[in-house]
């Protein structure tokens, strides 16, 4: 199982000194996100700036973005940096993508995301290998491609895709046509077990893969200490809230919690969602042990689960080294 760091730096400045020193420690890889900045101009800084790591986005919002886009972003990323690039892409929700991103929210999110990948490989495949492109689906028709806007081939073409969601029909796509998942942090090891694997093997299945193929990046919230409960208590009750997550609840026989929650925040009520989050769910959805413990406990809940883990809290500077120093060798040792 690989560790990895997710990154959120308030300025791009900051990118190339806090990858140098995810490097310096032992990191995997690190990921970017969309959420207050851009989730690729990051990248640019980080394969500048690294030799090894890898790095990817977890996710940029696919929705967003036109396929070609996404696929010159892509090319011109993984061609800087030697094949380090893990393109991880996700769909957001209605609202974000009609009311934040001005967008259309599409009948079919799944079928949406399944020609967007589809179309950005056949964009990659022109341009590695010259052939004429012809992509035609349900919402992309790609026929244009002149000399002038082929950057031509590179070293390193397969670019892994990850996509990333919480219920079966992104799960099947995974199995179906990426090369990993991005499991959201709002989990459960029964979850995992018990929907997200077998919904990937499903989609593996259907697409005549080998489901050992497609990996599973999972987030962990963690609690070591009082001050981090009452922050992923918070979170959990926000994820709870939204009403497409309300399977993570229902399975555990919490539905009527989910609902409840979901009724709070309706009423932006946010200070009181929390003292929903019982004992009881916050040990379900989060990995709570001392910082002494905090790896080797990771890695045991995970085990056989996941291909790689990462901590729910940003890589930091600021951050006291103890945290990632501890909880690595932790990890490591208890291989």
């Amino acid at each position: 199982m690989k560790f990895d760091a997710s990154i959120a730096p308030t300025t791009l400045t900051e990118v190339p000194d806090l990858a140098r020193a995810a490097e310096a420690l032992g990191f995997d890889a690190v990921w970017t996100s969309e959420t207050q900045h851009d989730p690729f101009l990051p990248l640019a800084l980080i394969a500048a700036h690294t030799q090894q790591i890898q790095f990817g986005t977890a996710v940029a919002i696919a929705f967003a973005r036109s396929p070609t886009v996404l696929a010159h972003t892509a090319w011109d990323l993984a061609h800087a940096s030697g094949g380090r690039l893990i393109l991880g892409l996700g769909t957001q929700v209605q609202a974000h993508i009609e009311r934040r991103f001005g967008m259309s929210w599409p009948d079919s999110p799944v079928g949406f995301l399944r020609e967007m990948i589809e179309a950005m490989r056949a964009v990659w495949a022109c341009w590695q290998s010259g052939d004429r492109l012809n992509y035609r689906g349900e919402h992309f028709n790609l026929r244009l491609m002149t000399p002038f806007f082929n950057p031509g081939p590179i070293s390193d073409p397969d670019i892994p895709i990850y996509i990333a969601g919480v219920n079966r029909g992104l799960c099947r796509l995974a199995g179906e046509l990426a090369n990993g998942f991005h499991v959201h942090p709002y989990h459960s090891v029964r979850y995992l077990r018990e929907v997200v694997r077998p919904s990937i093997e499903e989609g593996a299945t259907m697409g005549g893969r080998d489901p050992g193929e497609i990996e599973l990046s999972a987030t962990a919230m963690f609690v070591e200490d009082a001050d981090r409960a009452a922050f992923v208590r918070s979170q959990i009750a926000f994820y709870a809230s939204t009403p497409s997550y309300r399977p993570v609840m229902a399975i555990h026989g919490w539905g009527e919690v989910a609902d409840e929650l979901s009724g709070l925040a309706r009423r932006q009520a946010w200070g009181e969602m929390s003292r929903l989050i019982t004992d009881e769910i916050l040990e379900t959805f989060a990995v709570v042990a001392p910082l002494p413990r905090l790896g080797a406990t990771l890695r045991s809940r995970y085990d056989g689960l996941a291909d790689r883990l990462t901590l729910y809290v940003p890589f930091s500077l600021a951050v006291g080294d103890d945290l990632w120093s501890q909880t690595l060798a932790g990890f490591r040792d208890a291989a």
